[in-house]
């Protein structure tokens, strides 16, 4: 296994989503900064405020920044927290997805808009009617788009039931199953939702769906989807046990059956990533807290060549 690679340590960047546009790789990470808030299980101290884009020929390439191209100054819904984003492209645009709390501090989807896969983006007025939480993937299969989503704790996916804010707003029981994370698809202008959001549900290998309990396989955030060899691979983090997990299903919005881990934990508390190939090799992009002396909240993004065994199986990466 070849070791992994820091990609841009002047500065604190997490959870990157990375893509390949216009033959090159694009990067679309969070952007942490010492925000002087106390930690706590809401993640109040990750108050983050913009977003850069980064981009690179190939993976050994030097890593370019290409500067702000969302802020939250920029946003007229904005409150708070502009967490992870990600970024799909349909004829000509590159669209921008991103959570951020609104001046109720519920987070909602928001949608951005650039002519170039580097931005700048300009965001919608408003964000997209019936989102909530956090995390978006944008994963687009025959021509249609899909969003996942879903995060728990500060993510506030137990705040729902039905795609309703539900209160006492809690999680399940640890012997119930897992609250699951969303998936919707999106209207074909990539701005709305183009149906109710759905659960996806993740399985154990005898067909059972994953119990809360079950904290070192259920899910907890950073839903991502890629496909090989013809299978939907939905992978995705578990949180406070600090793995990356992925399951496989015949179809975007599955079932999907646990399969194993992808990545053992790594510095800092959160892990957060995105999978992509380029040039027939496959590589997982995602974040540790080592340069910042294990400050969770101060985290910066790598990446390493992520591999299949003959069965279609990922070999599992101890976090390094």
């Amino acid at each position: 296994m070849k070791a992994s690679r820091y990609l841009f340590p002047s500065d604190y960047m997490a959870d990157p989503s990375a893509h390949v546009f216009e033959d090159k790789i694009y990067i679309y990470p969070s952007h942490d900064w010492e925000s002087g808030i106390p930690e706590n299980d809401n993640g109040d101290h990750f108050n983050m405020r913009d977003y850069h884009v980064f981009s690179m020929n190939d993976p050994e390439a030097e890593v370019v920044d290409h500067g702000v191209a969302l802020s939250t100054d920029d946003i007229p819904w904005a409150g708070r927290q502009l967490w992870d984003s990600d970024v799909a492209y349909k004829d000509g645009k590159y669209y921008m997805y991103f959570p951020l709390k609104d001046q109720n501090d519920i987070f909602r989807m928001g949608v951005a808009v650039s002519d170039r896969p580097e931005g700048p983006f300009v965001p919608q007025a408003n964000p997209m009617k019936g989102s909530y939480s956090i995390d978006p993937c944008v994963f687009e299969d025959n021509g249609a788009y899909y969003m996942y989503f879903g995060g728990i704790w500060g993510g506030q996916l137990q705040f729902y039931r039905d795609n309703k804010l539900t209160p006492p707003c809690e999680l399940p029981h640890f012997h119930e199953p897992a609250l699951c994370p969303k998936i919707v698809k999106l209207q074909d202008n990539m701005l709305e939702f183009a149906e109710a959001p759905r659960d996806v549900l993740l399985l154990d290998e005898e067909g059972n769906p994953l119990k809360q309990g079950d904290t070192e396989r259920r899910f907890f955030e950073a839903s991502w989807v890629h496909k090989y060899g013809g299978k939907y691979y939905f992978s995705y983090s578990t949180g406070d046990t600090h793995l990356l997990c992925y399951a496989i299903g015949d179809n975007p919005y599955g079932p999907f059956t646990y399969q194993g881990v992808i990545m053992t934990p790594v510095v800092g508390w959160t892990t957060h990533h995105s999978i992509l190939e380029f040039k027939n090799k496959w590589y997982l992009f995602y974040h540790d807290a080592v340069p910042s002396g294990g400050k969770t909240w101060l985290r910066s993004m790598k990446m390493v060549e992520l591999e299949y065994d003959e069965q279609g199986l990922i070999k599992t990466i101890a976090g390094q």
